[in-house]
């Protein structure tokens, strides 16, 4: 039963590289397990460092399972204990093993989520670098026509990172900005972070309820806060 049901498990990839923005993923990543969807997890060497600096979380290889927990767990706010989240089906692959079942094309998957991708990350990916797992497995994502989002965390953006955005488009991916928009009623960070995240399922065609959705009535936020 068990090689059964692993031989039908297809996970979303979700890569976490360095750039600032780790609650983003951390919302993705509990949207994706609410929604029942199997996940497979790398995080870049970089962004171990913008974690440990916006939630003093340290991951390390050996005790994923416990740090994940806890980062899932904390607000963007930074409350500790504010969701809980089963991680049961999540499988974590480190960023140097190069020889992961992500890295080759022939290992199921739905697709991948870049949250938040940094502009190192972009430019490895729309130029096929594959120097860790992260940027390897987008290239795979995109060779195997997969859906990959790329959700871009820099302000402003210089002209070789347009060009790479462009050239990520144009390859198939989905370039989506990590920048929230106000019409949902956000209250708190957790909102607006929440919003993007929505967006990130949104284009993977995942369903959540993360936020409320634009139904063509204005001042419609300003109801649901009670204003």
């Amino acid at each position: 039963m068990e090689q059964a049901e692993e031989q039908q498990r297809r996970p979303w990839v979700v890569g976490v590289s360095g750039a600032s923005g780790t609650p983003y993923a951390a919302a993705v990543l509990r949207g994706l397990l609410a929604a029942g969807e199997s996940v497979d997890l790398v995080v870049s060497r970089a962004s171990r460092l913008t974690l440990l600096d916006e939630t003093g979380i340290a991951f390390r290889d050996a005790h994923w399972r416990e740090d994940l927990a806890a980062w899932l767990a904390r607000g963007a706010d930074g409350k500790p204990g504010t969701f809980d989240v089963p991680l049961d089906d999540v499988r974590y692959w480190a960023a140097g093993d190069l020889a992961a079942g992500p890295s080759s094309g022939s290992y199921p998957v739905k697709g991948m989520l870049i949250v938040p991708a940094s502009t190192a990350s972009v430019a490895g990916v729309a130029l096929g670098l594959s120097k860790d797992l992260l940027q390897r497995v987008a290239s795979v994502t995109l060779k195997e026509r997969r859906p990959l989002v790329v959700a871009v965390r820099e302000t402003p953006l210089n002209g070789q990172t347009l060009k790479h955005l462009v050239a990520l488009d144009e390859a198939g991916a989905v370039v989506l900005p990590a920048s929230p928009a106000f019409y949902a009623g956000a209250t708190h960070i957790q909102d607006l972070v929440d919003f993007v995240a929505g967006r990130v399922l949104d284009a993977a065609g995942v369903p959540h309820r993360l936020y409320r959705r634009w139904e063509g009535e204005l001042g419609g936020g300003a109801s649901s806060r009670g204003d």
